[in-house]
């Protein structure tokens, strides 16, 4: 199929598109479009809600208040530079003494050193660069003054997705979505630093639904011989055919399908990546927060309050996938460390046509092997169809959420309530805040002067050109993938804070075992807990104002691997817990004093 064009609205239900059955990005914070790769770590404190002094990008750029200690990799000597060539960012030449001596441009505040942008986590200053030779084809779409990307998009009438996006108002379609695509770039294009280069999009909608491994493949090997892209942004998120192809031909990715092994990665090194944290991580974390604060306890949250003086007992439902098998068992064996196993762990198709049959015949199982405690590892849709028929059969558990979207506001308020009154768990969702000021959507309106056409769907496009700029910024005018991997594996980890994710790859010793987890290809790397509250009022991700929020406690204090306290659930109670953000905290209030630059706007 050809590239989808911008303004051909060929209508149909596009609903949520990137979202995607497993659309992992979303748990992400709006705020990580900036956060990416532009905040200094911070790895001492759990929680630490402190902005960033300054911006450390990828290995490429200092801390503003102390510049020989965060992301610079040499020895601090003053006249020697740390960064690749061709690449100067404001705290490097300060720390060299010739700050003064570089014209930054328009777009660079000389008092911070960041970028004139209306977010506190905005990117340091690179220098402009000054048009010399910049090296002209370095890799694989790549020339001298263009970088191919293709931004992939699901089919505009995939049932499959219907079936998600239906239980949700988003009215997106695939040339809204097209259209955003084509004015974030703009934005990037104007604040970072591409050394010449402009990126050249190419939108592909996928041929086949999202659960055909065939169309999968066939789509990946169409983009790889007709558009020979440096690399893809997106894909099908419930096969493997996608992404294996594009590794098989050499064609680097970001997000494109399943997450997979840490040796499947080193394999493909350098030319698979992710934002989001993986399905293996998440169930590490989860493992991890089963084990030390639900394991060898009462269901004192279940529903059912005979469950109360019972030990619980857990089961789990995981949606099916291609890696979803080996995910499980690596679960399980994880969970076993703790001495924790599954009663019933049962893998469902994400069928439309079959799901409430399959709802009725999982929940009968958990009900009559006495599972007090429901891990749920889904879809953000299906838990509708269980919970209903939880409700049905008059089985009122424990329910464990555990990422996939169904930690979000907007999809929660359609499962049953009753049921859901009883759900909490672990998250690698941030606390979200309003719309208007932070985020994608306020980004894009800030630069444009409108809200984008895809204005649902915006937030979890963003990342993709977020992280792709940061990293090529640093990565300077010789743009390689291996310089790529290099720049991203350089960085400190993002600053901690509640409003986003802290996200780091490479070696940092975050995940341990580092045998297993390192390299880290994968962005997040921290959880927060949450439960849900069926009577809170509040907004939800998509800015409806309606009953049913969940709450995060500890003013939505955050831990990484190994961190999870050995001590009951903090849930249930609204006592310092937080569950939507009507202003940023003060420490990372968003700057009002600049307008944009508007020069490249229309491209």
């Amino acid at each position: 199929m050809q590239p989808a064009a911008a303004g051909n609205d060929s209508g149909g239900s596009a609903a949520l598109k990137r979202y995607g059955p497993l659309g992992i990005l979303v748990a992400i914070a709006a705020v990580v479009a900036f956060f990416v790769l532009t905040s200094g770590g911070d790895d001492e404190t759990s929680g630490d809600t402190t902005a960033p002094e300054s911006t450390a990008t990828e290995g490429t750029t200092g801390d503003g208040d102390d510049p020989d200690t965060t992301g610079d990799t040499t020895d601090g000597t003053p006249g020697e530079s740390s960064l690749p060539e061709g690449v100067m960012t404001f705290d490097e030449a300060t720390r060299l003494g010739i700050a003064d001596d570089i014209d930054w441009g328009e777009r660079c505040d000389l008092e911070t050193g960041r970028v004139k942008v209306a977010d506190f986590f905005g990117p340091a200053c690179f220098q402009p660069w000054d048009g010399s030779d910049n090296g002209g084809e370095t890799d694989a779409g790549v020339t001298g003054d263009a970088i191919t990307i293709v931004y992939y998009v699901a089919q505009e009438n995939d049932p499959v997705l219907a079936y998600i996006t239906d239980a949700i108002a988003n009215d997106d379609t695939n040339a809204e979505i097209t259209e955003t695509m084509e004015n974030l770039l703009p934005y990037y294009e104007t604040y970072y630093e591409t050394y010449g280069r402009s990126v050249e999009l190419i939108v592909y909608e996928a041929t086949g639904i999202a659960t055909n491994d065939i169309a999968a493949r066939a789509d990946a090997v169409q983009i790889a011989e007709q558009y020979e892209p440096f690399m893809v942004w997106g894909g099908p998120a419930l096969v493997g055919s996608f992404q294996e192809e594009l590794m098989a031909r050499g064609i680097a990715c970001m997000a494109c399908g399943p997450s997979q092994t840490k040796e499947w990665y080193e394999e493909n090194s350098p030319n698979a990546w992710a934002i989001g944290m993986g399905g293996r991580q998440s169930n590490f974390l989860t493992a991890e927060y089963l084990g030390k604060r639900l394991a060898g306890r009462n269901a004192i949250h279940a529903g059912d309050e005979a469950y109360h003086d019972t030990e619980r007992v857990f089961g789990r439902l995981f949606v099916t996938s291609t890696t979803a098998g080996e995910a499980h068992e690596e679960f399980v064996e994880d969970l076993a460390g703790y001495g924790v196993e599954f009663a019933v762990a049962e893998e469902f198709a994400l069928d439309p046509t079959t799901i409430a049959e399959q709802a009725d015949n999982i929940i009968a199982k958990l009900k009559a092997a006495g599972v007090t405690t429901v891990v749920m590892d889904t879809d953000p849709v299906s838990p509708r169809d269980f919970t209903r028929a939880a409700t049905d059969q008059e089985y009122f558990p424990e329910w464990i959420v555990s990422a996939f979207l169904t930690d979000t506001n907007v999809f929660a308020r359609t499962y049953d309530q009753e049921q859901w009154a009883n759900a909490f768990g672990a998250t690698a969702r941030s606390l979200p805040v309003d719309q208007s000021l932070s985020g994608a959507n306020f980004k894009y309106e800030w630069y444009w002067g409108e809200p984008a056409a895809a204005d649902d769907t915006i937030p979890v496009m963003d990342p993709f050109p977020a992280t792709f700029y940061a990293v090529i910024s640093g990565v300077g005018p010789d743009l390689t993938m291996e310089n790529f991997e290099a720049a991203i594996f350089a960085a400190e980890p993002t600053r901690r804070a509640i409003t986003a994710p802290s996200l780091s790859w490479g070696r940092d010793g975050r995940w341990e075992p580092a045998e297993r987890f390192e390299p880290d290809y994968l962005g997040t790397d921290d959880f927060t807990e949450l439960w849900w509250d069926p009577d809170q009022v509040g907004i939800d991700e998509l800015g409806e104002e309606g009953p049913g929020m969940y709450w995060q406690p500890e003013g939505g204090k955050r831990y990484l691997p190994g961190e999870w306290p050995d001590t009951d659930p903090n849930v249930f109670t609204t006592e310092g817990a937080l569950d939507f953000l009507t202003e940023r905290p003060a420490d990372e209030a968003t700057p009002s004093n600049y307008e944009p630059i508007t020069t490249l706007q229309g491209g």
